[in-house]
């Protein structure tokens, strides 16, 4: 181990914490990485092998016509060690990443384990170490470090599960077939998508028939389900129950009609930039092609592009815009990160850029330098904008990347791979002026 610097802790060897320990000690930090697994099972492992993927072997799309596909490249060009075991072991899968899932962890952790900055300790953590220390623990964070984390952040900062409606981009919506305003007149912050009695009717029936998602062991007795109702759930408790519910139409009038629809969906602001808005009470656990089927039907929502599906499943995350300071650091913590889901992010490949953007955070912080500055025109500049904004309204909600977390390009671009090419262009500009910063130390 170098004297040079204090050793950093690292919690946690998925994604986020692997990529994080390998970028530490690239640059000569040294690094006590800390997994409970295998000794402390989870769930949702199989294995005590590091980066361990639990869900699916595809990584998302790695074209750059495609918003995760510019994520990728970027993390290429920061020489993302969790990119390049993927890309090792690899396997046919059209446009998308996918990977041998036993190969790519066994790469992680050979690399990893023989690095000569690494140490590795199995063991559980309890509470928040003494910094430095970066936390990468994700949705199966250990009780007690949970507690630990609630206890440091507030009450009320911490959650630990995520039951979230659909977000479609706002130029995708119908506005000939929708209406701007809130209910009784008070205000504008609303979309508002009617629906008449033949539509809603169709539309009931879809949703109420939709194939579920099923639910992993360790969620099906949660307590948030009973609190949180699906809307397909709503929707198969009788013909109406979605109008005396979250589509009900009481307080709106249709401009065009002059009256009030039948129906009535809501769309709410998600961003500042009014790029994106949510399906108000659209908590879902359908399967996103059937999400998409069914939502569709919405009149207003014909070619609604979805940036991000509803989801109803375990997810420990901060909020962001309220915990942490602009840089994954935990406020009033002076060398405490949080990487990965737990941030606030959604996907693999998101999670692995948190992990980068800790690790070089916390680099900077040992050897007295700034803090790397990420353009939001770059995608990893855009998921980090994203946690340090308070939204408009409701909830901070955990985001993947997509096109609508970027500043919008002044052209109207129609056709979404022209629109993409245009944003990993700017993105790839863009990234240029960070990268000094970042491979100083290589």
């Amino acid at each position: 181990m170098s004297k040079e610097l204090a050793a950093v802790t690292v919690i946690g060897a998925g994604l986020a914490g692997s990529e994080a320990a390998w970028q530490l000690a690239q640059r000569n930090v040294p690094v006590r990485l800390v997994e409970m697994r295998p000794g402390v099972k989870t769930p949702a492992h199989k294995t005590g092998g590091f980066a361990e993927l639990v869900c699916s072997n595809s990584l998302g799309a790695d074209v750059t016509t495609s918003p995760g596909g510019i994520l990728k490249r970027e993390l290429r060009r920061c020489r993302s060690l969790i990119v390049e075991c993927a890309d090792e072991a690899r396997v046919p899968a059209g446009r998308a990443l996918a990977v041998d899932r036993e190969i790519f962890s066994r790469l992680v952790t050979e690399r990893l384990e023989s690095h000569p900055m690494i140490q590795i300790e199995k063991r559980v953590v309890e509470e928040i170490p003494p910094g430095p220390a970066i936390i990468a623990t994700g949705p199966l964070t250990a009780d007690s470090l949970a507690e630990s984390l609630k206890n440091a952040i507030g009450e009320g900062f911490l959650y630990f599960f995520d039951a979230v409606s659909p977000v479609v981009t706002a130029e995708s919506i119908d506005m000939r077939l929708a209406f701007v305003g809130s209910r009784w007149g008070q205000g504008d912050d609303y979309i508002n998508c009617p629906m008449d009695e033949k539509e809603y009717y169709a539309f009931q029936e879809a949703l109420a028939n939709a194939e579920r998602m099923p639910l992993h062991e360790f969620e099906k007795n949660s307590p948030f389900f009973e609190g949180c109702l699906p809307i397909e759930v709503i929707a198969s408790r009788g013909r109406d129950t979605l109008r005396f519910g979250p589509l009900r139409p009481v307080g709106l009038e249709d401009p065009e009609k002059g009256k009030r629809p039948f129906a009535v969906v809501q769309l709410r602001q998600e961003n500042r930039s009014k790029t994106l808005y949510n399906l108000v009470g659209f908590q879902t656990n359908l399967r996103w092609p059937e999400q998409e089927r069914v939502f569709r039907l919405i009149p207003a929502l014909h070619d609604a592009e979805f940036v991000r599906y509803g989801v109803m499943h375990r997810n420990l995350y901060v909020n962001a815009p309220r915990t942490l300071d602009g840089y994954l650091r935990i406020k009033g913590l002076k060398d405490i990160f949080l990487a990965g889901q737990i941030t606030g992010v959604e996907g693999y490949m998101e999670s692995t850029a948190m992990g980068l953007v800790a690790a070089l955070n916390m680099v900077a912080l040992l050897r007295n330098r700034p803090f790397p500055e990420w353009p939001p025109e770059t995608a990893v500049g855009a998921l980090l904008k994203h946690l340090n904004e308070e939204p408009p309204h409701g909830r901070f909600q955990p985001m993947n990347m997509n096109l609508g977390l970027f500043p919008p390009i002044p052209q109207k671009i129609r056709e979404r791979t022209e629109r993409c090419l245009r944003y990993a262009e700017r993105a790839e500009t863009a990234l240029s002026k960070v990268l000094p910063a970042i491979e100083q130390d290589l």
